[in-house]
């Protein structure tokens, strides 16, 4: 829409909202307002964002969420007994079921000042490292379709199936397993576990490569993605971002590492960085980049681990009714999407007086509107989907 057209000096320089003609002259045009969502495949669940635009260039984002707000805080506190929340923080990153579960069962276990079983925490580690890689694979497998890439959806979605039977060999499940228990796990490893984990891992490496030919250094999809979406470290920072999203922007930061739990502090593997490789450091190439070595690392640890498992028991020795003393507690763990802490208020009772959780998705979508601001339209589909949010988890 045209609203003023008006001679300029031919050294103008245009503005948002102007675009200057050869003959000297400026078309002044209005923004629009337009919706993508809530049911869109480029916002990766059930997220509205009111974009605003002039022409195909994006002025501002305010992302609506709330559409799969579920309670989950509040619905915690309500449980008759600590143990019934499991299944509950299972359907917060429904693609992260297993790193879910061990944070808020290592949060009660701090609470309640008890040590697991080695066996145990070597096995919290294989589960949570085979889910980082099950849930990096549907994050650059669907931003492939983002980007236009079909085949790769195909091949991370067929490798990743892989992973699922060895959840539905253990637990039965596919998605959401309860099977990391207050104090343990529900149940041992089925026999047979290891011989097919160390038999993944050794599929799982060569396609990596193959992965990465397809895609990540496909000449056009670095051209859609470098230098597009540039997150600077400080911005990163300042919005208190997490996970890959942290990392690609250069920041060397892992909890893993740096405030370990589990058996980490045991086993060799490296913190993954952008490095600003096709681009600028901190732009949706890195953010993509550091999940693909990510899933390196993570075979690399599982490999160890499942070479150290020790025999001994899956429960440690808990009272017949879970009851903490008095007192609070905050736990972080580094799951796929970056910092998950919950926040757990005892008053001594059966159940938690207050519970809170730390959802990394949730602040890393706040950086969105910061890092979009300029772009095109269809950068910011590129952008939403390297950011890798699950709405569960946003909304809970």
């Amino acid at each position: 829409m045209l609203n003023e057209l008006k001679t300029l000096p031919t050294n103008y320089v245009t503005t948002p909202g102007e675009i200057h003609t050869s003959t000297g002259k400026t078309l002044r045009t209005d923004e629009m307002i337009i919706n993508m969502g809530p049911q869109h495949p480029s916002t990766h669940g059930v997220l509205r964002l009111e974009i605003v635009v002039d022409g195909e260039i994006v002025v501002d984002v305010i992302p609506h969420i709330g559409y799969l707000h579920r309670c989950f805080e509040k619905h915690a506190e309500y449980m008759t007994n600590y143990q019934q929340v499991i299944p509950y923080a299972d359907r917060m990153d429904y693609l992260a079921s297993m790193n879910n579960d061990w944070a808020y069962a290592l949060t009660i276990e701090r609470l309640l000042k008890i040590e697991v079983p080695q066996r145990v925490e070597y096995i919290r580690v294989i589960m949570a490292e085979l889910q980082r890689i099950a849930s990096h694979l549907i994050a650059v497998g669907t931003f492939g379709i983002d980007m236009g890439a079909f085949t790769p959806f195909l091949w991370a979605f067929r490798d990743r199936e892989r992973i699922l039977d060895l959840f539905e060999m253990t637990c039965g499940a596919r998605l959401l397993y309860n099977y990391i228990w207050i104090g343990g796990l529900s149940h041992d490893l089925p026999k047979g576990f290891v011989e097919k984990a160390k038999e993944f891992c050794t599929y799982f490496r060569p396609k990596l490569k193959e992965f990465n030919d397809l895609l990540t250094f496909n000449e056009i999809f670095i051209k859609r993605t470098a230098n597009v979406g540039v997150l600077p470290k400080d911005v990163a920072i300042n919005y208190a971002c997490s996970g890959p999203v942290l990392r690609a922007s250069g920041v060397d930061w892992d909890l893993r590492r740096d405030d370990p739990y589990g058996v980490y502090n045991k086993i060799a593997w490296e913190v993954q960085t952008g490095k600003g490789e096709m681009g600028t450091v901190g732009d949706v190439w890195d953010r993509f980049i550091v999940k693909v070595r990510e899933m390196e690392q993570s075979v690399r640890i599982i490999e160890q681990a499942l070479a150290g498992l020790p025999e001994g028991n899956v429960q440690a020795a808990l009272p017949k009714r879970i009851r903490p003393d008095a007192g609070e507690m905050y736990v972080r763990t580094e799951s796929p999407r970056g910092e998950l802490g919950f926040y757990i208020i005892s008053d001594g009772t059966g159940s938690p007086y207050r519970l809170k959780a730390r959802a990394p998705a949730f602040v890393n979508l706040s950086v969105v509107p910061a890092i979009s601001r300029g772009c095109m339209i269809a950068d910011l589909v590129a952008i939403v989907g390297s950011v890798d949010i699950v709405l569960g988890e946003v909304d809970r």
